[in-house]
């Protein structure tokens, strides 16, 4: 079974996270939910989470994805967490996926993560994420490589059906899509 951790900070979108998290297990895709620190986190908007763990606590594992969520001051958070930074490398040195939306598109490429690839981010994040060698691109979700990125809340739904695809395959997809009804 494919395993993704989502980190989750003080200030997270609620409607990216939550999203992610429920359509992934859905997919039949474990999903480790992880606070920068012990206890509930708080999004954007007010609502709790209850993380699986604290980040401290999952840090050795080994995971087939990252997923960031966007939200403010949720990402500036997750940037400024040199675990985090970590992760990231490590999952780039493994060639394994790393996932970001919204706002969160512009961690990745603070670190590098974006250079020669195609990706999206929330408008409002666009000189953040377009540096350097960064071919930026206004689709709703962006595949390059190991990376994926998507635009924001709205197109958390594309996103996280596009993250059980790349794990569990174009089926498994079409079954999730079924089991919610969602558009053709």
């Amino acid at each position: 079974m494919p395993r993704v951790l989502l980190p989750l900070a003080e200030g997270f979108e609620e409607l990216e996270a939550v999203t992610v998290i429920d359509v992934l297990r859905r997919g039949g895709i474990e999903v480790v939910v992880a606070g920068l620190q012990e206890g509930p986190v708080k999004a954007s908007r007010g609502t709790v989470l209850h993380p699986d763990a604290p980040l401290d606590a999952v840090m050795d594992q080994d995971f087939d994805m990252v997923v960031l969520p966007g939200g403010m001051p949720g990402v500036k958070h997750l940037r400024e967490d040199e675990r985090v930074r970590g992760l990231l490398e490590r999952q780039r040195s493994k060639n394994r996926c790393i996932a970001a939306i919204c706002a969160a598109p512009s961690i990745l490429a603070a670190y590098g993560h974006l250079e020669g690839k195609r990706a999206t981010s929330n408008p409002k994040f666009k000189e953040q994420v377009a540096i350097g060698p960064v071919r930026y691109v206004e689709d709703a979700v962006v595949e390059d490589g190991e990376v994926i990125t998507s635009r924001g809340p709205g197109t958390s739904m594309l996103f996280a059906l596009a993250l059980v695809e790349r794990l569990a395959g174009t089926q498994r997809r079409r079954e999730v899509e079924a089991g919610l009804v969602f558009p053709a």
